[in-house]
Order: C-alpha cells, then sequence, then structure tokens
C-alpha cells in the first residue's frame, strides 16, 4: 500500500525533528561512531513510526538498537514536546537498523577484488 501525503508530510516531521534531538541529546556521535535517521515511515493511523538508523562505525549495532529502544519514552516525550502543535497525537516510535550503508561498502569491498 503507497503512503498518502499526509504520512509523508508527518514523517518528514519526525525525521527532521528527530535529528535535531540526537544531536541536541548527542545521540548522532557515539562511541566514536556516528548515527544517522534515514527514512521514517509512518502507518496509515499515524500511530506509529518506523525509524531507520544508519550506523557507521559502531561495533554493537543490535545492542546500540536495543539501547535506543530502551529510550524510546524520553525519545518520544521530546519529540511530542517539539511536534505537539503540528500533530494530534504524537506516535509510538520503534526502531530499526538500516543496513544499506553495511551492504553499499560490501559492494565495493566486492568490486575492488574483482579489480585486482
Amino acid at each position: 500500500m503507497e503512503e498518502t501525503v499526509k504520512q509523508r508530510k508527518v514523517a518528514g516531521v519526525i525525521q527532521q525533528t528527530l535529528s535535531e534531538i540526537f544531536l541536541r541529546e548527542n545521540l548522532s556521535m557515539v562511541k566514536g561512531g556516528m548515527v544517522t535517521i534515514t527514512q521514517v515511515s509512518m502507518s496509515p493511523d499515524l500511530g506509529l513510526a518506523k525509524i531507520y538508523l544508519s550506523l557507521f562505525k559502531i561495533k554493537d549495532k543490535e545492542n546500540f538498537i536495543e539501547e535506543i529502544t530502551k529510550h524510546s519514552a524520553d525519545i518520544r516525550r521530546h519529540l511530542g514536546n517539539k511536534i505537539r502543535n503540528q500533530v494530534r497525537r504524537i506516535p509510538e516510535l520503534n526502531f530499526y537498523l538500516d543496513e544499506t550503508l553495511d551492504e553499499v561498502f560490501r559492494l565495493e569491498e566486492i568490486f575492488k577484488s574483482l579489480k585486482k
């Protein structure tokens, strides 16, 4: 099912605001690595936001996702304080690992080895 215009708009607002929150709370640079919010997708009722995180140079990625999930209530509260005038209700936040960057690096290594 294709996302509606409203879903895309709310997802954009959430992605922008969460990026600002991550910067302010020092969550974008952790453990010598970098965290980027690559995508946000909304459920049709706008009650759930799926947030995809790209982790660069963070060793234990699954552990990081678990830690950020434990703090999702605090992150949601910060989000609510920022966007409460733009949405009717603040969605639940689910964090997922975006492995696109890892796949790109893996493919680059394969291409480099093929060149040799």
